[in-house]
């Protein structure tokens, strides 16, 4: 099991909706967490999800990710994980200002697929995506909820919480 790197983003957009509606099921609509949603779809509303977050993705997609990595079984996308070190000028709203410098590197869009859990997968894309933010000279850091499932498997992978942002808490990468 290889990881990827996803040389046109916008080239897979509809099938990486698809594979983020799963995981959004499959967490009964906890991941990803569509803040920015007054009333979230149903879980099983893939048209519901597609009106919000396409848009979102196009975004993340064509503007936000410096590189997309990601993870394929049988043909498909068992898992996903998204570097963004270039944050000059990009309109990120969950990322401080002060980590808005040449040395931040962000770890973002890191999922993996329902039935692809508890295989390593999420690991191995972990290990890279940091791995690969300290090739290029970066401190790897993660902005996520602390409530999701996510924010202690970061704990336990090595990232230590540096703050509170809003109703974000900020993770950076601490070497053992």
């Amino acid at each position: 099991m290889g990881i990827e790197m996803v040389k046109d983003p916008l080239a897979l957009k509809e099938e990486l909706l698809r594979f983020v509606f799963d995981v959004y099921r499959s967490t009964n609509g906890a991941y990803p967490a569509l803040e920015w949603v007054e009333e979230k779809p149903s879980p099983d509303d893939f048209e519901g999800f597609r009106r919000v977050y396409e848009p979102f993705l196009e975004f993340r997609l064509g503007e936000e990710f410096d590189e997309l990595y990601l993870m394929r079984e049988d043909g498909r996308i068992a898992g996903t994980v998204a570097l963004v070190y270039n944050l000059e000028g990009k309109e990120i709203h969950w990322v401080p200002d002060e980590l808005k410098n040449e040395r931040t590197g962000l770890i973002e869009f890191f999922m993996t697929g329902p039935e692809y859990r508890g295989r390593g997968y999420g690991k191995a894309l972990l290990d890279f995506a940091v791995k690969r933010l300290l090739e290029l000279g970066k401190t790897p850091y993660v902005v996520t909820f602390p409530w999701l499932e996510a924010y202690n498997y970061y704990l336990r992978k090595g990232f230590e919480k540096v703050m509170d942002y809003g109703e974000f808490v900020v993770l950076r990468w601490e070497q053992p």
